[in-house]
């Protein structure tokens, strides 16, 4: 029996606490409520996460490719390939769930939302203003993400410019990022408990319509990423000229391991050695495919342009496209630091939504149906690098005929 229980999944553990939770706040809505400690304390913990995360993952990210300038050519293309389609999915998502609406009627509790938008810069100059931090110290402790991005970026550039004598900077944010995903993993192991708390307390507060627009969330999602692989990626490979049906052999396998691990990594040594076999050079699916792994999340984007509208959604905020446009922003610079945690899309969502004032119970709640969004986005992402490496060979002069 207790070998049984060892042997299920993080994965089917969260599952079950999502469906106790369910059953506790129907039947006995008084004590779901009660549970809200429970849930503020898994919160609260994931909210600890987000400022060294990022600062220990970008600095080191960063500071560890040294000099941009030694990237060269292959480097420049990647990352202007990575950045219009990832910017693409982003919107596309923003347009997804702005046009079905799927957090309606759900009423999640707000923090001080609609005031903090409100004053939120929505100008040009206010933005600018906005991203540059006085302090780190004090937006680390604000949980203004957007400014701890951007200090960390400038801080691993000086740090990359001046060589060795970063050396032991460099090596104190490679420690500080694995210390994280530690901590992270320590975190996630009372993910259950904690999903099954807020699930409790939504339930028995706002009753089963939340299930419905989860629903609705999970269908708009899975539409819209559908949307982008035959839309998108489809006209990339038309533009670029890659041969549909050998793309699609190579990249099949990798991207069913994706969807039935919801595990980039544990589709990469396929895809390299796939990949490989399709025609692009070893050098460039060597230095393609693990740099998509931080720049080129397409399904990881298009999940989180979605889930922080759905939140803003359901808290009842009604937020001006100009500051959907400034969350966009966020999230396209936070989504390049933490590709290797585990549920980070969860942990770059918590960040964005304290940085926007917006509930972080709204993070709970799509924590109990995580696993099934993760499989796409997850599966997405890998098919888009396999598809980043072959576009960038071709743009190399590589031919696939």
């Amino acid at each position: 029996m207790g070998r049984a229980v060892r042997r299920i999944s993080q994965t089917t553990w969260i599952f079950i606490g999502m469906a106790a939770g369910i059953a506790l706040g129907v039947a006995a809505p008084d004590v779901a409520r009660a549970m809200a400690p429970v849930s503020n304390v898994f919160l609260r913990l994931i909210k600890s996460i987000i400022a060294p995360l990022l600062f220990g993952t970008l600095v080191y990210g960063i500071a560890g490719a040294g000099n941009v300038r030694q990237m060269g050519r292959i480097g420049i293309k990647a990352i202007l390939y990575f950045e219009i389609v990832t910017t693409v999915a982003l919107f596309l998502g923003l347009f997804a769930v702005n046009l079905t609406r799927p957090g309606e009627g759900m009423k999640l509790e707000r923090t001080a939302a609609e005031p903090a938008l409100a004053q939120a810069p929505t100008t040009l100059g206010g933005v600018l203003e906005h991203v540059f931090p006085v302090s780190v110290i004090d937006a680390m402790a604000r949980g203004d993400v957007l400014q701890v991005v951007v200090f960390s970026f400038l801080f691993g550039t000086a740090c990359a410019a001046i060589g060795p004598k970063a050396q032991p900077v460099v090596a104190f944010a490679e420690s500080l990022a694995e210390v994280m995903f530690r901590y992270t993993r320590y975190v996630m192991y009372l993910a259950p408990v904690g999903v099954g708390a807020a699930m409790a307390v939504t339930i028995g507060s706002k009753g089963l319509g939340v299930l419905f627009g989860l629903g609705k969330l999970i269908a708009t999602m899975y539409v819209a990423l559908a949307i982008f692989v035959g839309f998108v990626l489809g006209a990339v490979i038309l533009i670029a000229r890659i041969p549909l049906k050998r793309f699609f052999a190579a990249a099949r396998e990798p991207f069913l391991i994706a969807f039935s691990t919801a595990s980039s990594e544990a589709a990469l040594p396929r895809a390299l050695e796939n990949m490989e076999a399709f025609g692009v050079p070893k050098h460039i699916v060597a230095f393609v495919l693990p740099t998509g792994y931080s720049f080129n999340l397409d399904g990881t984007t298009l999940y989180l342009s979605l889930a922080s509208v759905f939140v803003a959604q359901a808290a009842g905020v009604n937020m001006t496209f100009g500051q959907q446009l400034i969350m966009m922003l966020t999230l396209m610079l936070t989504s390049k630091g933490v590709a290797g945690v585990p549920r980070a899309a969860l942990v770059i969502l918590a960040g964005t939504l304290a940085s926007f004032q917006l509930p972080i119970e709204g993070v709970a709640v799509l924590l109990g149906v995580d696993a099934l969004m993760d499989m796409a986005r997850t599966s997405v992402n890998v098919l888009g690098n396999c598809l980043a490496a072959a576009v960038v060979a071709r743009w190399e002069g590589v031919r696939f005929d």
